[in-house]
């Protein structure tokens, strides 16, 4: 128990830029429901790359062609953000949320 995680923490994609992959990391505190979007300039959601609940621990996600609803080839070089929210189940010190911006260059 003294190696779980105390704190919610969502790091930065690497490499950033990318093309055609990137990966993003963030660490979890507590059991609850979990999401992992992708959306670009205007606010529009282009992948979900987790949403569903979670342990605590420390997760990797890779964003690729193969990713969202329309994947990478779908998409236009530019800036994106992806942003990680958790609910903790347990009624816990209330909701994690951050975002953080990356580059896809084509």
């Amino acid at each position: 128990e003294d190696n779980l995680p105390n704190e919610f923490c969502l790091l930065q994609n690497y490499p950033n830029p990318f093309n055609p992959s990137t990966k993003i990391q963030f660490v979890i505190s507590e059991f609850g429901f979990t999401s992992l979007k992708v959306y670009d300039v205007l606010g529009n959601e282009v992948a979900i790359l987790v949403n569903e609940e979670l342990t605590t621990g420390e997760y990797e996600v890779e964003f690729n062609s193969h990713s969202g609803l329309s994947g990478i080839k779908g998409l236009s070089s530019g800036i994106y953000f992806y942003q990680l929210k958790v609910y903790p189940a347990n009624g816990g010190a209330g909701s994690f949320i951050q975002k953080k911006k990356m580059v896809l260059t084509k």
